[in-house]
């Protein structure tokens, strides 16, 4: 990458000339402007590029004002929570962790289409709880504005616990946002999203500890050979289903591949291994959801503002 003639170069390479985009400093403007009204904040705060962009603003916005909250449970994958503390530290925010307890719950663990739902409201559940015994005023996720047209039920729960979506409120993209993380020189700013290791599980099949686990080292296998961006969906009968990007099929596919991947996921107790020729979707599972199912985008919250 070549240099410009001005402008801080971080640790990563990456420059911070972003910010003499009008546009952009407009966008972080508007969402520091929303942040400073907000009061004292929690931030739930998976360590992911939307969360992080929020957990940074808020920093900026209101200081010590701002806490980053992190729930950790078997759904979170291994190396998560180590990643988010570390970039906590690095945007100077005030850090805590709690344990949230989703699998202890009948309705999170019957894996219906509306799961997400069950787990949100242990989360904010608990965030409300501690509104005293963190000093703050309002809690904040990190939910985009693209976020508003897929099926996500954990937004009634939000709406319901009165938590706030600034980056909607901000109309941020997540393209802005991963604009923003960059020029903040936030490392995760590329890093593809990580969803909890449930929402691997086909709607229907019970969640359990055991198979999130065979799912999290199925996936930590292949991110140890150079993947990236994948999923390993777990389906009825111990059956994996591989997404990878389509031009990165041919390669998984190979023999000697192969030879080493089918014994190694068998080994964490699958059955049978399969590479889905489509590719890697997000949210793939979703095409199982019944369409009279499907949560409307519109019940997001009802403290949701548009400026």
């Amino acid at each position: 990458m070549k240099r410009p003639k001005s402008g801080f170069v971080s640790k990563w390479g990456w420059t911070l000339s972003e910010w003499n985009d009008p546009d952009l400093v407009g966008k972080r403007e508007r969402l520091l402007d929303i942040l400073r009204g907000y009061g004292r904040l929690a931030v739930a705060y998976s360590g992911g590029v939307d969360s992080a962009v929020v957990a940074k603003a808020a920093q900026v916005a209101v200081g010590d004002g701002a806490v980053a909250v992190t729930a950790a449970s078997e759904s979170l994958a291994s190396g998560e929570l180590e990643e988010a503390q570390a970039l906590a530290v690095q945007i100077g925010i005030d850090h805590r962790v709690i344990r949230t307890e989703e699998f202890a719950d009948p309705n999170y663990l019957r894996n219906n289409p509306d799961r997400c739902y069950f787990c949100k409201s242990e989360l904010y559940g608990r965030l409300a709880g501690l509104k005293d015994a963190l000093g703050v005023e309002t809690i904040a996720s990190g939910a985009n504005l693209d976020d508003q047209g897929d099926h996500r039920p954990g937004m009634k729960a939000a709406g319901e616990h009165g938590v706030r979506h600034p980056l909607q409120e901000a109309m941020l993209t997540k393209a802005d946002v991963r604009a923003l993380a960059k020029a903040w020189g936030l490392p995760t700013w590329d890093k593809p999203a990580t969803p909890c290791l449930s929402s691997r599980i086909a709607y229907g099949e019970e969640v359990s500890a055991e198979k999130v686990r065979m799912v999290d080292e199925a996936e930590s296998w292949l991110r140890q050979r150079g993947l990236r961006l994948l999923r390993v969906r777990y389906h009825k009968g111990d059956l994996a289903r591989i997404e990878v990007p389509v031009e990165e099929v041919a390669a998984l596919a190979d023999v000697a591949v192969r030879r080493e991947l089918i014994p190694a996921f068998k080994a964490l107790g699958f059955k049978f291994v399969t590479l889905d020729l489509e590719g890697f979707r997000s949210g793939s599972l979703n095409t199982l959801i019944p369409l009279d199912r499907l949560q409307a985008p519109a019940s997001a919250s009802p403290r949701l503002t548009v400026v």
